[in-house]
């Protein structure tokens, strides 16, 4: 039970610093950030660069820390975080489901709100902090 728990914390703690990095550096361009929520194919490539670019960043990062520590990580525990977040990922990125649930849950002026913080984008990141949570979960659990 504790080497499950500590190679929660330790995927967690990758997945999360992976995330700012391939999120706001090397994961993704300004057009692929501009247009990866645009209707049909158009936005769907962009979406799916960025996708792609994200999470090799986040998989060399794990591949790191799961060398460097010796962590004990199945390929089936691996697979369904890094899928789960690959898909998790992708849905948020395209904002509706995002907007959907701050308007459903009570925010609809959160989710307009560009100044002094843009609404959207903080729940956009805390909803892939969770995301990845659950990403961290399955590969420590699997």
């Amino acid at each position: 039970m504790l080497v499950s728990a500590v190679v929660f914390a330790v995927v967690a703690a990758t997945f999360s610093a992976g995330h700012q990095v391939a999120d706001h550096v090397f994961g993704q361009s300004d057009k692929q950030a501009a247009h990866k929520a645009a209707p049909g194919w158009h936005g769907w490539r962009h979406l799916l660069g960025h996708v792609l670019a994200y999470h090799l960043v986040v998989a060399v990062m794990l591949a790191v820390a799961i060398a460097a520590l010796n962590l004990p990580v199945t390929a089936l525990g691996l697979a369904a975080g890094m899928g789960f977040s690959a898909v998790s990922h992708a849905l948020l990125d395209r904002r509706w489901l995002v907007r959907w649930l701050l308007i459903h849950t009570g925010s609809p002026d959160f989710a307009d709100r560009q100044s002094p913080i843009c609404g959207m984008y903080l729940a956009d990141q805390s909803l892939h902090s969770a995301c990845l949570w659950v990403s961290a979960l399955l590969v420590a659990c699997l």
